[in-house]
């Protein structure tokens, strides 16, 4: 007999398959022929380049009113309550619903997999994954456990308030969790996400930083889902394409003039009001190999806030933009019962060239949530994929693009 549990993956599974094929049509950056700052990109160009870390992702949709999922990161696959990584939190606007943050803060450390979801299912998500962390070997006598847990809102195309995240999803989240490429766009915890104005998503980036100023990886995740005004390596796209924050306010106050971004092509057609005023919200995960202290962790998580303003964001009042930062690094990782620590990271000189990675991928990561997202409709409405078409034609115009 097949179980509830089987049909529910099962499908998810089919529906996955589906999406792969779309998304790969869609570019990232790079196929774009845009690069952005200075350092190189691991092999992947993806946040599973940080030796060690392991993403895993489930959507869940009905096609109509459900569009919503679970990514799950872990910083290595071996148990992370006996194996702890070192971590650090820093919060740009404060406007959302982080699960577990006050610990991390406390004790500068990971013992559970970093999960991502919509706003209302945090603390079904996290009270599955307590479940399958307990049932694990050698956490028989364990009876306290911080589980970590970050959302954005995807209300906008979800069906929020019905909470449809279950624990089979987050187990199979944690479950198939590999090293290889990670998907991008509307999977996962970025099934129903937007970003100024247009789909959003999952997306992610690295940079691998040159021997001579330590060899280390730094890798970005993020769950985008806020407003701004979208500039991509330096071109206004949002406001060549009508679409970017407080736009209905400053054309109004222009129309006498005959002036106004919203006679632009793709400018929005559907009752979405929120882009105006740049709600939404933000999760970016950063992993690095350097070892690095909490302490040093959370001035790299900083660094990530820098990747989001390079595109167009400035927080807004109801934005909820966290960074979540942690060290694979075997040197800095603890243990429950150990006596003595005793640390070797990088020391504050040499870390400036991490710093730069993690603005970079950042953006990056940011930009590929954007290119590598499709068009989602639910809940009677549609967030239309950006035109990757158009963001051609604007990066040519402002010369990122040549000929």
């Amino acid at each position: 007999m097949i179980s509830p549990r089987s049909l529910a993956i099962s499908a998810l599974a089919v529906f996955a398959l589906t999406t792969d094929a779309v998304s790969q049509d869609r570019p990232r950056l790079r196929d774009l022929g845009v690069t952005v700052g200075v350092l190189a990109p691991g092999p992947l160009n993806a946040i599973t380049d940080v030796d060690g870390v392991l993403v895993g992702q489930v959507t869940v949709t009905d096609g109509e009113r459900v569009n919503t999922g679970v990514t799950a990161i872990r910083p290595h696959g071996g148990s992370l309550y006996h194996d702890r990584v070192p971590a650090a939190m820093y919060v740009g606007n404060g406007f959302g619903k982080l699960l577990g943050v006050t610990q991390v803060r406390e004790l500068g450390e990971l013992e559970t997999p970093v999960l991502l979801t919509c706003t209302l299912c945090v603390w079904k998500a996290a009270d599955a994954m307590v479940e399958w962390a307990l049932e694990q070997p050698g956490m028989e006598n364990v009876g306290s456990l911080n589980a970590v847990v970050g959302e954005t809102n995807d209300g906008g195309l979800n069906d929020i308030r019905n909470r449809p995240i279950t624990p089979a999803h987050v187990r199979e989240a944690i479950e198939s969790a590999s090293a290889g490429p990670v998907e991008e766009g509307s999977v996962g915890a970025g099934r129903g996400t937007r970003a100024f104005g247009w789909k959003g998503g999952i997306g992610t980036s690295s940079r691998v930083l040159p021997e001579s100023l330590g060899g280390f990886t730094v890798g970005v995740l993020v769950q985008s889902n806020f407003g701004g005004i979208l500039t991509m390596a330096g071109a206004p796209v949002g406001q060549e394409l009508g679409r970017y924050s407080f736009r209905n306010a400053i054309e109004g106050d222009s129309q006498d003039q005959g002036a106004g971004a919203g006679d632009a092509e793709g400018a929005p057609t559907s009752e979405w009001t929120d882009e105006d005023e740049g709600q939404g919200s933000i999760m970016i995960v950063v992993a690095t190999d350097a070892p690095l202290s909490p302490f040093k962790l959370e001035r790299l998580a900083k660094r990530a806030i820098m990747g989001l303003a390079r595109t167009g964001s400035f927080a807004g009042n109801g934005s909820g933009d966290y960074v979540i930062a942690f060290s694979t690094a075997e040197g800095v990782r603890r243990q429950p019962d150990e006596e003595w620590t005793e640390l070797i990271e990088v020391p504050n000189d040499r870390i400036s060239a991490l710093f730069e990675g993690a603005v970079e991928a950042t953006q990056e990561a940011i930009y590929n949530s954007l290119l590598k997202a499709t068009t989602v409709s639910g809940m009677g409405r549609t967030a239309d994929a950006i035109d990757v078409d158009e963001v051609a034609r604007v990066l040519r115009e402002y010369n990122v693009l040549r000929p």
